[in-house]
This record gives structure tokens, sequence and C-alpha cells, in this order.
């Protein structure tokens, strides 16, 4: 039996709720997989379109009405955590029941530090929310302190930060809801963003990769191994080019030395790469591997997807 965060992306859970609930059965009988095979299993899912759906509802309503508030990304975030984690939640029970395995499933809205001084606040570079004026983005930046630029031609965008994780505050609770047999949901979106100041907690405007949570929530309850579910088999090189060679196993040198070649997307698989390395070196050579959501049980038997090793 081994303890595994799985991270899987919000792409891969559809773009609006009524596709969302279809699409999240299917994922919970992948993950169920595990489970039946006595795994205990910590989940970590993205937020993309979900929070993005959220985030642009409020901003619109707010261009057509400025009575309406404005609610920012880290309630955004948190919104996204609860309504992926009801959806998943429930796919999860019912796969459950269906395969008569005895097991709650808990969702955690999910706090995590990052620190203040991270060099991605001082350039922010995500793109959210609503494209606007560049009189409505004047407005925003002096009242709200929000940093926007031009994006493509297209219009004016609020950006904000991608920080490095710090620590889970709710790792504790995570853990005694592991070693109580519960199936966890957390860190959705990477989690909500914190910072720490004078012994206070604080939100703060920003979006943090959830394979890097997922790589932190590893490592900090001391899981066994770390999966990385996507939509293709196994990392590549040359990807989608006719050379393209796909890699059952990847090296920290190989790592570094096809990240200095540009081989990895910095928006798909760069992120993915740098987080399971990440875990790896934490934790001194655990195991972790990227791979296919549609074949996530022929990756924890090393019949599909990519190893990360030192």
């Amino acid at each position: 039996m081994s303890k595994i965060v799985i991270a899987i992306g919000g792409n891969a859970l559809g773009s609006t709720p009524i596709e969302q609930l279809e699409i999240v059965k299917q994922t919970a009988k992948q993950l169920v997989n595990f489970v039946e095979k006595k795994n205990e299993l910590i989940i970590v899912h993205g937020n993309g379109p979900q929070v993005g759906m959220i985030n642009n509802g409020f901003d619109i309503a707010h261009l057509n009405n400025e009575e309406s508030p404005i609610v920012d990304f880290p309630e955004c975030g948190a919104m996204s955590q609860g309504y992926i984690g009801y959806h998943l939640q429930q796919a999860l029970k019912n796969e459950l029941r269906h395969k008569k395995i005895n097991k709650d499933v808990a969702s955690i809205i999910t706090q995590v530090i990052v620190d203040k001084q991270d060099p991605g606040f001082k350039n922010p570079t995500k793109p959210i929310g609503s494209f606007m004026s560049l009189e409505k983005a004047n407005e925003l930046s002096k009242s709200k302190g929000w940093n926007i630029v031009e994006d493509s031609g297209r219009g004016w965008r609020r950006v904000i930060a991608s920080p490095v994780p710090v620590d889970i505050i709710e790792k504790d609770m995570i853990l005694k809801l592991v070693e109580n047999k519960f199936l966890v949901i957390c860190c959705g979106g990477g989690g909500v963003p914190v910072i720490e100041d004078k012994s206070q907690y604080t939100g703060i405007a920003a979006v943090i990769d959830k394979d890097f949570a997922a790589a932190k929530v590893a490592e900090v309850i001391n899981a066994d191994m770390l999966i990385i579910l996507t939509a293709v088999d196994r990392v590549a090189i040359n990807f989608n080019k006719d050379n393209q060679k796909e890699l059952d196993v990847l090296t920290k040198d190989l790592i570094n030395k096809y990240i200095d070649e540009g081989q990895f997307g910095s928006g798909s698989m760069l992120p993915k790469i740098k987080a399971a390395l990440s875990f790896v070196e934490r934790t001194k050579g655990k195991k972790a591997y990227i791979g296919s959501l549609k074949k996530a049980i022929d990756v924890l038997e090393e019949k599909s997807g990519t190893k990360i090793i030192l």
C-alpha cells in the first residue's frame, strides 16, 4: 500500500458545470482504480477554465453595473475549489459505492503559503479576467492597485504573479484525513495563495501552479510517490515533429539538457517536469511519474508514463 499524490489538470474536468459533471465520472473511475489496489489517495486538481469562468462572471457583472462588487482572485480560487471539489467528491463517492468500497471523500479548501518576496511578484505575467477598455484599466489600476497590460491587441487585462509554494497551512489536516482512510481532495487550482505577516495569514492575488502545489503536498505529508496526469502518454522531445521521441525515464541531467534546448513548453510540460523533479530531489529519490489520465493505472505499474529519477 502506498500514499500517492495525484495531480490532474483543470482542462481534464471540462469548462462548464454541465460538461464537468459528465467528465468527472470518467475521471473518478480512473482514480478509484488506485483505491482498489489499496492505495491511499490525495488528489490535487487544476482550475484554469473554472476559475476563469467565475472571475469573468464577477468582472462582467461589475462592468455592466458598478454596484455589483468586484471579487478578487483569492476568493474566486476558493469558490473554484468548492465547486470542483463538490463534483469530484460526488463522482468519487458514487464510483466507490459502485465498487462496494467503504471509503469517504473529503474536499479541503486549502491555503498555500507563498513568499511575498517571490520574484514573480516583481514581474506578474499571468493574465486573468475579462478584457477592458484603457479607461477602465486605468481606473482599476489606480483604485485597486492592479497590474494591467495590453494583451495582443485584444484589449487590456489584469496580470498577476505565479509564485512558488512554500508550505501548506492545512497539511496536518490532510495527513490526519489520509491516516483515517479518507480519500482527500486538496490544493485545488494550486491552492489559495496567502502570505504570512506578523503571525497573520492574508490572501493575495496570484496563481500557484497546481503541479508545484501537488509536489509540495507530496513532500510535506511524506507521500510515497507523486503522479502528474495529463493528456499525453509520456513526456516527449521534439514534440509534434517527425522525429518526436517519447521517454520512459528522465534523469535530472537529461531534464536540464532538454530544458536548455527548449524542448518543453513553458505553459504545458515544463512545469510538470520541474514539479516532479523537485519532489524527487527534496525526498532524496522517491518516485515521480508523468503520464496519461486515461492510462493512470498503467503509469502506476510503470507500463506507461515517464519516470523522473535523480
